[in-house]
């Protein structure tokens, strides 16, 4: 068993047995690590043959069965557990072997931690991935940044497990340190953004439209065979027809509406505010999330105001503009995020490629949509734009659609229902192309109040007002 194996995985959870199954299907050996006994044996019970998949609980066992340089990923929970699986792993590892951390790790834990490594002679570097766990096993988006060097090694294999886009696999270096980490974390806070908007408008097409399950199911498949089509799209109108096997009705009517999180659209909405860089529809996913928990008070709100009931409405007409809606909200998802992805790039050195991210986004992750061929394409076209918004080829899909959003969002407000996520798409779009905001008077007032100065219209400079007379 000696130094046979190419390829090495620590967390067999679900994620971490279909990763390491992948690797397998696609001609590579590859050995597992867990501290439970069960996951070890329920991935050599399920690989069938020990010659390509194997594991053991044994870290030792583990490291001497791998081929130098090792290449090591652990797909554990973000946080300490990787530190503490490092520690694990260290006295075992020699110069040149590779970590990878293929989890959601904040993207400074992942500097600091190649920093660490780099002073021990390992390489580390961190590769988001993300498709859940079927998107593991039959091929995922993967995002590694760090070592390009390091990265080379392990190339054959990400680029053979990976979703394939028109042959094309969905896995690219991205950048230096922590790249990779920091692209899927935004790629989750785009996530957040796009699963808000969805259920807006399934929010709006049932208590407006009153459409039935079966036709909302009927509606969102529409749409996924249009340029709506999508990941999130696709679910969503599988979803709608889903049984409950307790009650024999429909599950989605028996799911308490409150959302979990697991922190990276959080940090995504953080550290767009630490750059300076808007992404109003991910803030607003991020702080539904947290309404959506106080359940409790919610109720006891509801019950001591009024809310309209919403005016009648013709069905086709609201399936429509509720179409045309969610595709100006994705695209300003999508626009936001970017922004922040080219922000950060010059401001944490990470020299990405949007064109690229774009690219491998279009198979195997949850955010994949046919948008994103377009996306890739107005990148390409122009790799040095800042702003979706400012490609010529997204100029019209907006124009076309913004229409069709202002009069739902209008229609929300009247009716007292929320649409959060979409009103600030539409509010981002009006600021930033506005040739001129109100931000004058909070100038003015910073002036009068704290002496902060203020800049002129008609003349350069830096300018104080002794506002009293």
């Amino acid at each position: 068993m000696s130094n046979t194996y190419d390829f090495g995985l620590v967390g067999l959870g679900v994620m971490g047995r279909n990763f390491i199954l992948n690797v397998a299907d696609n001609g590579f050996t590859a050995f597992g690590n867990d501290l439970d006994e069960e996951k070890v044996n329920a991935l050599i019970e399920e690989g069938g043959n020990p010659e390509k998949v194997n594991a053991s609980k044994d870290a030792a066992v583990f490291v001497n069965a791998l081929t130098t340089p090792r290449k090591i990923m652990l797909l554990v929970p973000a946080g300490k557990i990787v530190d503490a699986v490092i520690e694990s792993l260290l006295p075992l590892l020699e110069d040149g072997d590779i970590i990878i951390d293929g989890g959601n790790s904040f993207f400074t834990d992942t500097d600091r931690r190649e920093a660490y490594l780099k002073d021990k002679g390992i390489h580390f570097f961190g590769a988001g991935v993300s498709g859940g766990a079927k998107g593991a096993r039959l091929g995922p988006s993967i995002m590694p940044g760090g070592s390009k060097e390091a990265y080379q090694y392990v190339k054959p294999i990400f680029e053979a497990v990976a979703a394939k886009y028109e042959g094309e696999p969905c896995v690219s270096y991205l950048g230096p340190k922590s790249a990779g980490n920091y692209v899927k974390m935004v790629h989750n806070g785009i996530e957040y953004g796009l699963m808000q908007l969805t259920s807006e408008i399934y929010d709006i097409l049932k208590k407006a439209g009153k459409l039935s399950n079966e036709e909302l199911h009927t509606t969102y498949t529409s749409w996924n065979a249009g340029r709506l089509q999508s990941f999130l799209v696709e679910i969503t109108s599988e979803i709608f027809a889903k049984k409950d096997d307790l009650t024999n009705g429909d599950l989605v009517d028996m799911i308490l509406d409150k959302a979990k999180q697991k922190g990276t659209g959080k940090w995504t909405s953080q550290n767009a505010m630490d750059l300076g860089i808007p992404v109003p529809t991910i803030d607003i996913a991020v702080s539904m999330r947290e309404i959506s928990a106080l359940k409790a008070e919610r109720i006891l709100a509801d019950e001591k105001y009024d809310r309209p009931s919403p005016e009648e409405v013709v069905k086709s007409t609201l399936v429509d503009r509720c179409e045309q809606a969610l595709y100006f909200g994705f695209i300003m998802a999508y626009a936001q995020g970017m922004h922040q992805l080219a922000d950060a790039s010059k401001e944490y050195g990470y020299e990405l490629d949007l064109g690229e991210i774009a690219k491998i986004w279009r198979a195997g992750c949850i955010i994949r949509a046919a948008l994103l061929a377009d996306i890739t394409n107005a990148y390409k076209a122009a790799p040095g734009l800042q702003n979706l918004l400012l490609s010529p080829a997204f100029v019209s899909k907006v124009q076309n659609t913004v229409k069709a959003t202002r009069e739902l969002v209008s229609y929300g407000a009247t009716n007292g229902i929320p649409l959060p996520g979409l009103s600030n798409a539409l509010t981002y779009f009006d600021a930033y192309t506005s040739r001129r905001l109100p931000l004058n008077l909070i100038q003015a007032q910073r002036d009068y109040f704290g002496s902060h100065t203020y800049e002129r219209t008609d003349r350069e400079g830096i300018f104080h007002t002794e506002w009293e007379a």
